[in-house]
Formats: C-alpha cells, sequence, structure tokens
C-alpha cells in the first residue's frame, strides 16, 4: 500500500514538471538601436599633454623594427678576433640549420650571435633543445625580433 501511494505521487509530481512551458522571445534581448548609447553621452575631459604622448609613443614604435620577443643566444666575445669567429659561428649555424635566421651584432664590447625570432620562450626553447648538442652553451635572450614572415598563397592555385 505504501508503494502505491509513493508511485502515485511519483507521477503526480513528475506530471506538474512538465506543465511548465518555455517561451522564447528572440526580441527580448536584442537592444534598441535608437535608444542612446553610454559613447554617445560620454564626455571626457583630459590635458592636452595625454595625446602628444599618445602620439610619441606611436611614432616611437613606427621606429622599430619589429616586437618584442626572443632569441637565442649561441656565441658572444670580445676577444682581438671575436669579429672573424662570430662570423665563423654563423656561417656554421646557417649550413647547419639553413631554415633558422642568424644575426650577428655588436654590443660593445662583445660580438654575438643570435638565433631565431620567437614570440614566445616556448618556442625559443624548442629550438634550443634541438641545437644543444652542437651549441650546449646556448641561451634563451629577449630581443627585437623581425615580424613573422606572412605566406601569400594564390587563390587561382587553390581554387
Amino acid at each position: 500500500m505504501k508503494f502505491v501511494f509513493i508511485q502515485i505521487v511519483f507521477i503526480l509530481f513528475s506530471l506538474s514538471l512538465r506543465a511548465q512551458e518555455f517561451v522564447y522571445n528572440p526580441t527580448q534581448n536584442v537592444p534598441d538601436v535608437t535608444s542612446e548609447t553610454i559613447a554617445d553621452r560620454l564626455s571626457v575631459s583630459q590635458d592636452a599633454r595625454i595625446d602628444t604622448l599618445l602620439k610619441r609613443h606611436v611614432a616611437m614604435n613606427k621606429r622599430v623594427n619589429g616586437t618584442e620577443g626572443y632569441r637565442l643566444e649561441i656565441f658572444f666575445s670580445s676577444s682581438l678576433r671575436a669579429r672573424e669567429e662570430a662570423l665563423e659561428v654563423k656561417t656554421d649555424f646557417l649550413r647547419k640549420y639553413p631554415d633558422e635566421q642568424a644575426y650577428m651584432i655588436f654590443q660593445s664590447p662583445d660580438f654575438k650571435v643570435r638565433v631565431g625570432d620567437f614570440r614566445t620562450k616556448s618556442e625559443a626553447l624548442v629550438l634550443r633543445n634541438r641545437i644543444k648538442k652542437t651549441y650546449p652553451n646556448a641561451f634563451i635572450v629577449k630581443d627585437i625580433i623581425q615580424f613573422p614572415k606572412l605566406f601569400i598563397t594564390d587563390r587561382q592555385s587553390n581554387e
């Protein structure tokens, strides 16, 4: 008897759950485009020097030919033959890894050879692990890197 009563209560309860109806109104969350937005009412009062600083910042970024990133430094020396040694290391690296970029730079008093253009440290770590047998003293440095090359594909060849 108790079991039958529980079943009847359960059935009545579940029928009341099905009685709810979902009403979908697609225009409910659409904002009224004719109403005034906050940006229309917003007024910013600022010092004129802020605009000057912003323009100066934009001009400085245009002069820098690259972006912040990482490279591997595989050689540095300040010896008398440092320039020739750096050139040899760069040439040797490009011969072994022709798909990577190498840069010889002079930062007084050292000649340095840096390789790669990586946006993240983890990308640089992949190359370091690949070359660590040949260049065991290579280490990751923060540097201004070249912008990545964009590959332009011909639309006609894809169609």
